[in-house]
């Protein structure tokens, strides 16, 4: 299971909003299994298919985690045309132990879908989202 506050699941979907037709990309920061933190990457590779995040502002994102004290719970990504569901790519790149991996479905524009895997030498497991209210969402 991960918990991700109203505000960060908002962002989620407008990040993937704004950078439609192109897939987004980002990390999710926390502790336990609680998201604290949202960092938007820039997708290098600018395809509606695949991503690439910046690796500088990837070392950059993963030193402040670690000065911070927490650590990297997701990687998310966007599908702007397809379901909520890891691709082959998606399965065979899922390359972090211990990371979730979130993805935003705009497949639906006025609905979208977001969707967490745990991805383990290729093997996908669905896993519960449950969306956390905190005191400024």
């Amino acid at each position: 299971m991960i918990r991700i506050p109203h505000a960060i699941h908002d962002d989620l979907i407008d990040h993937a909003r704004s950078g439609f037709p192109l897939e987004v990309c980002g990390i999710l920061g926390g502790t336990d299994s609680t998201v604290s933190a949202i960092y938007r990457m820039t997708n290098t590779d600018a395809s509606n298919e695949h991503f690439m995040m910046e690796p500088r502002e990837q070392f950059s994102v993963v030193k402040e985690l670690r000065a911070k004290g927490i650590s990297i719970l997701a990687i998310y990504h966007s599908h702007p045309e397809s379901p909520a569901r890891p691709s082959e790519e998606d399965i065979r790149l899922a390359l972090t132990p211990g990371v979730s991996s979130l993805i935003v479905s705009l497949q639906d524009a006025d609905h979208p879908v977001i969707r967490s895997y745990r991805i383990v030498e290729g093997v996908v497991t669905p896993e519960e989202i449950v969306i956390v209210k905190t005191e400024s969402s």
